[in-house]
């Protein structure tokens, strides 16, 4: 099953994230099919999470499945975009 996840980066106390499509048996920081944005939870309300979209959408049309905090990164990500 392919999913789409966080992959941890950044150094103790200071996370930093990248949105990631990876193969479900693959390990969290492995190999990844493609990434599709960034999330910062440290950095400022405005600036912590950037994702493509159209390519989130895409993967999720095709079988992909959205971890729950992916998804509502996502959500926040889309209701930001309408504002």
């Amino acid at each position: 099953m392919v999913k789409i996840r966080l992959k941890r980066f950044g150094t103790k106390k200071r996370p930093y994230y990248r949105v990631v499509v990876q193969d479900a048996r693959k390990p969290r920081d492995g190999a990844c099919i493609e990434e599709l944005g960034v999330y910062q939870p440290i950095a400022a309300e405005g600036h912590q999470c950037t994702i493509n979209i159209e390519r989130a959408q895409y993967w999720m049309s095709v079988g992909a499945q959205p971890t729950d905090t992916v998804s509502q990164l996502i959500k926040k990500q889309i209701a930001g975009q309408t504002r």
